[in-house]
Parts: C-alpha cells; sequence; structure tokens
C-alpha cells in the first residue's frame, strides 16, 4: 500500500509561498533564519529543525544559528537528533546532503529520519539545514529530500536581495549628500551655509525642523536653525535644544529618541526638550573635524521615527559637510582676525601708511633685543646628585659559618639592636658542649691530683682547665655574636640575603650596609665648565626624580679640590646639607637634579654663554 503524503495540497502550497517570499526577505537576519528553517520544516514535513553554521576553516566549530519549534519536548528520538547535529552538518557540508534513520526499521515501514542539506549561501561561512522527520517511510523521506534541495538557495538569493538594496540604499545617499553640498558650498558666508544645509536636510529627510549647534567657550551655542533666519537664544526653547545638544556633544554618539532598548546612551536632555517642545523624534548627531567632535545636527520630526537608514544617510551628510562648515566658521570673522585687523589699522596710524607688518615686526624685535639684553634672571649652575649618608657601617660575619635567618632587606628601617641576620649555631652548641665537659674533666683531675698530693700532674690539668674554659668563653663570645644586630637608627641600604639562606659565609665577609637617615646630605657632580661660577656661593635646590615637583634648598659646605672624570666630561664634587629637616622617605641613594644659584644675568648670556665658550676654544689660535 503507497505510504500517505505528508502534505495535502493547500499546505504544500502555503509552504512553497512562504520560501518564496523568504526570496524577497526584506527584514533583518536574525528575523530571516528563524522563518528559513520554519518554513524547510514545513516543507519536509518535520517535526524538529535546526540551522548549523560554521566558518570555512579545517578546525572551526558548528555553531547552532536558529532551531524549531523554539520549544520542544525531549524524548529519546529528538536527543539522539540532537546528538547527531554535528555528524549530519559535516557529512552534509562534504556531500551536499544527508539521510541517516534514528532507529531500526524496515524499508518500507515509518521510522524516524533525520534529514541534512547543504544550503547555499555568500561570505565566510557554511549553512546546513537539519531536519527530523518522524513516523514516515524511506521514499518519503527521499521525497523531502528533493523538495528542501530545490529550496536550498533560498539564503543565498535573501543575501543577494540585502546586498542589491543595501547598494540603493548607499546610492540614494551619496545623492542626497552631494545635493546638500551643491547647496552649502554655494554660499560663502557662515551663517548662510549653515542655514543652506538645516533647510536641505529638513527638506530630504522630512524633518519638521533641523537646528545646529557650535562648541565655543565649553558649550554648544545654537547657529542656524531651518525656516528660520532669526531666532532668540534666550528663549527657553533654544536654550533647551542646546542642552540637548551638549549631551550629544558629550558622548560623541549619535542620540536618537526615543532611545532603542538596548541603548546605553544618555538622553535625559533629550527627553526633557521632547516632553517641553511636544515633538515625538529626535535625532542628534554630532559632527567631526579632524576626528573630534565640534558641532551637533539636531533633526526633529512629528510623523514618524528615524530609521537606521535615515541616520546613516545623515551622517554621510554630516560627514561631508563638516570641513566645509569648520572652514567658513574659521575665515568668516573669527574674532582672532578681527583683532588682528584691528592692531594692523592702528599700527598704521602710528607709524606711518606704508609695509605696515614690516615696521610691526621690526618693533616686535627690537621689543625682544631689548629683553634679551636687559632683563636679568637668576642663573644657576645645574649637576647631578646623590643623597649619601653621614655615617653608615657594613656589617660582616662575625665567624666562619652558615646562614640560618635574615630578619630585613633592603630599604627596611632598623632601631639600635633590631636583629639583622642570624647565623647557624648548631656547630657552636656543640663546640660549647664539649669546651664545658672538657673544662669539667680537667677540674676533676686537678682536684684529684691534688687529693694526691701529685703536684705536677695538677698543674697540668689547672693549665688544660685553663685553656677549656679560654675556648669555652671564645665559643660563648661568638654565640653571642650570632645575631648580627643594629648599630643605631638606620636603613638597610645594601645586602638582600634572603636568597642566600644555607648559603656558607667566611669570617669578615660584608653582609649588609645600613646608613643613617638623620644625617643625609647632597654630593651633586658639576661640570669643570661651571665650577668656577659656584666658587664662594652658598644655595641652591635640588629636586628627586621620584618627586620631581617638590624642591628643597641646600646650602654649599665644600668643593672637592680635584676633579673626576666622567662620560660627559670632567665634574667636580660639591657637598651641600639641607637646610631644612630631612624628609622621611628620603633614603641613601636616591639622585636627582641640582640647581646651585650665581647671579643675576641676562638672557642673552644665559641663552649663548655655551656657544660664545665653544666658539672661543674652536676659533683660538
Amino acid at each position: 500500500m503507497p505510504p500517505e503524503p505528508i502534505f495535502h495540497n493547500e499546505e504544500m502550497s502555503r509552504a512553497f509561498r512562504d520560501l518564496s517570499d523568504l526570496r524577497r526577505f526584506e527584514g533583518a537576519p536574525k528575523e530571516f533564519w528563524p522563518r528559513l528553517i520554519a518554513a524547510l520544516g514545513a516543507v519536509a514535513g518535520a517535526s524538529q529543525g535546526a540551522l548549523l553554521v560554521r566558518e570555512h576553516k579545517p578546525d572551526s566549530a558548528w555553531m547552532l544559528l536558529s532551531e524549531w519549534p523554539a520549544s520542544i519536548g525531549s524524548t529519546r528520538i529528538t536527543q539522539s537528533f540532537r546528538e547527531s547535529l554535528e555528524t549530519l552538518a559535516q557529512t552534509a557540508l562534504a556531500q551536499g546532503h544527508m539521510v541517516q534513520a534514528l532507529d531500526a526499521q524496515s524499508p518500507r515501514s515509518s521510522g524516524h529520519y533525520a534529514l541534512a542539506v547543504r544550503l547555499a549561501a555568500q561570505g565566510d561561512h557554511a549553512c546546513v539545514a537539519a531536519l527530523l522527520l518522524s513516523e514516515v517511510t524511506e521514499p518519503l523521506v527521499r521525497e523531502a529530500l528533493s523538495r528542501i534541495q530545490l529550496a536550498s538557495d533560498a539564503p543565498r538569493s535573501f543575501q543577494e536581495n540585502q546586498a542589491a538594496r543595501q547598494a540603493r540604499n548607499d546610492v540614494t545617499s551619496f545623492a542626497t549628500a552631494l545635493d546638500l553640498m551643491v547647496a552649502v558650498n554655494e554660499e560663502r558666508r557662515f551663517v548662510a551655509a549653515s542655514l543652506a544645509f538645516c533647510n536641505g536636510v529638513a527638506t530630504r529627510f522630512q524633518s519638521d525642523r533641523v537646528s545646529l549647534g557650535w562648541f565655543e567657550a565649553g558649550y554648544v551655542r545654537l547657529k542656524a536653525m531651518s525656516r528660520t533666519e532669526k531666532f532668540n537664544r534666550q528663549m527657553a526653547a533654544a536654550q533647551a535644544l542646546e542642552t540637548a545638544m551638549d549631551e550629544a556633544l558629550d558622548q560623541d554618539e549619535e542620540v536618537l529618541w526615543p532611545a532603542p532598548k538596548d541603548s546605553i546612551l544618555i538622553t535625559r536632555d533629550h527627553e526633557a526638550f521632547s516632553q517641553s517642545q511636544s515633538v515625538p523624534h529626535i535625532l542628534s548627531l554630532p559632527i567631526r573635524v579632524e576626528g573630534k567632535a565640534v558641532a551637533v545636527l539636531t533633526c526633529e520630526r512629528g510623523a514618524s521615527p528615524f530609521t537606521a537608514l535615515e541616520a546613516q544617510q545623515l551622517r554621510l551628510c554630516c560627514d561631508q559637510a563638516s570641513r566645509r562648515l569648520a572652514d567658513l566658521k574659521h575665515h568668516d570673522r573669527w574674532f582672532g582676525a578681527r583683532w588682528a585687523a584691528d592692531f594692523k589699522r592702528q599700527a598704521a596710524d602710528w607709524v606711518g601708511p606704508k609695509h605696515t607688518w614690516a615696521k610691526v615686526i621690526s618693533i616686535l624685535v627690537v621689543v625682544a633685543l631689548a629683553a634679551l639684553f636687559l632683563v636679568r634672571i637668576e642663573f644657576r649652575a645645574e649637576g647631578t646628585f646623590v643623597l649619601r649618608s653621614d655615617e653608615g657601617a657594613f656589617l660582616t660575619a662575625p665567624f666562619d659559618g652558615y646562614i640560618e635567618q635574615v630578619h630585613v632587606r633592603p630599604g627596611d628601617a632598623v632601631k639600635p639592636g633590631a636583629p639583622l641576620v642570624s647565623l647557624a649555631t648548631r656547630d657552636l652548641d656543640l663546640e660549647e658542649s664539649a669546651a664545658a665537659a672538657d673544662l669539667n674533666r680537667y677540674q676533676r683531675e686537678a682536684e684529684k691530683a691534688r687529693a694526691g698530693k701529685s703536684l705536677a700532674e695538677m698543674r697540668i690539668s689547672e693549665s688544660l682547665a685553663d685553656q677549656a674554659k679560654a675556648r669555652l668563653d671564645l665559643v660563648r663570645h661568638r654565640l653571642n655574636q650570632a645575631v648580627i644586630r643594629a648599630p643605631f637608627n638606620a636603613v638597610v641600604v645594601e645586602g638582600d640575603l634572603r636568597e642566600r639562606l644555607a648559603s656558607p659565609v667566611k669570617q669578615g665577609d660584608a653582609l649588609m650596609k645600613v646608613a643613617r637617615t638623620d644625617r643625609l646630605f647632597v654630593e651633586a657632580e658639576v661640570n669643570e665648565r661651571d665650577i668656577h661660577e659656584i666658587i664662594g656661593r652658598a644655595t641652591g635646590e635640588v629636586a628627586f626624580v621620584s618627586q620631581p615637583r617638590l624642591k628643597f634648598p641646600v646650602r654649599i659646605v665644600a668643593v672637592e679640590p680635584a676633579a673626576f672624570p666622567r662620560n660627559e666630561g670632567n665634574v667636580f664634587i660639591v657637598r651641600c646639607a639641607f637646610v631644612n629637616p630631612v624628609e622621611p622617605w628620603w633614603r641613601p641613594g636616591m639622585s636627582g637634579l641640582c640647581k646651585l644659584s650665581v647671579e643675576r644675568r641676562s638672557l642673552f648670556w644665559i641663552l649663548t654663554h655655551r656657544t660664545v665658550d665653544f666658539l672661543r676654544m674652536k676659533l683660538w689660535w
């Protein structure tokens, strides 16, 4: 007996009409794919379907794009279908289609089948439709496969229509922008060009009112309004509009009111303007010049909301007109240009009717030269400095041994007697026990010899006891020195022994260096070219590399009599003391810049004395 058809003729016609409509679908892709899998399922008579996509790369994974129906109960068959989706998709991608029985049955009996077909699509993704057919025979599955293959080009048709629609929209956008630019370019003044731009936008986008605001002195100022040559900026409506423009400029984003549900932009001022002026729909677009927002175009419309295509076209128009409007505003009687023209007219009255700018420049040059020779400022010799401590100490190993504990690290502040390093005392403890035992033994032997009236043996035992006691005192002395302690209030400047735990040390090895922090001084290196300038001087300032904004006064204490060679030339060591108390964050070894006051010199001498000295040496014969 032949199998019953999956569809009645009316249902089949409706399913194919849906597929035909999808080929010309004008909605978004996120709406197209769910409708496509639903239509394919209806054509095949399936109970469940899924769309899978993957990139055209060998190692890319399949992703579930859409599933139909949205919710379905879980059974053994549906679970088996879901588990085989990737296998079906991979085989269908390679062979074009795939049919798989999900349960064992004879070819003529009804059963459950999984069907997968590769869909024709553009782009860098492959797409496969997988369908579950329940209670059907194999011939009906083959018939359903043929129907799905006939509809497999629906995604490509949708994408081609979408690309053609986008191309038409782009042509429309460019034509609109060019028409607006023709009107703007015909004007030679900023206000007229702004008004022409607003009128053109209002006409082409059926806006009730279009306004242009420009960023000036920290706020957006209203400059032009469509179909309105004069307006009062003091009106409440104008001020509310400027506030809404400020909101769009501050965020540097297009602000649409009513705001989309997924929008994260702030629209409070747009909402207030909409309510106060009874404007249902508002779109504000920042106008950028060289990537910086300098103006805002606000469009108001009551009939219908602004679409994404209109927003894109308006963005293109703003981008095309931004440079022209900015140039006109810059050259159209900018206040700096007016000031320059007024100064030029006054200077012409003062110095004569001709060569005004040349004479003004000459006066400026004379004033500059007079300032160079007559204005005197403090000249200071520069040099680098290092912060030194007046008192420091190297702490050495008191005896041969091993490092057992490290209590501090470089940079730690310590007090007198604070433990710094502990040496291992296990061997010394054994020596102490042995020496004590020897002392006790020799003392008993001496007592025994005295009791036996053996004077010679008593003398020998007493001598050995004295040696044992001396050795015991030495061992105990070393035990007392096993913990190296800070000799005074100081900071650890050298010696990070944390990585040397259990390592051997020799007696006299330098382990740490500590330095006082309350007796710091500046050791500055001044180039020999300036040393004659600071002889007999007394004051200066230093700035640390770590805190360059802070300046600390110093006084010169001494200048080393001999120079030291450096890569940049010979330098003299200048010792300076701080005028104010030592700061708690100072540490020995810090560096910075030192400026020692010399005397007041002219600007010309300060700027040229290095060059003059160089030329004197080079031109000397």
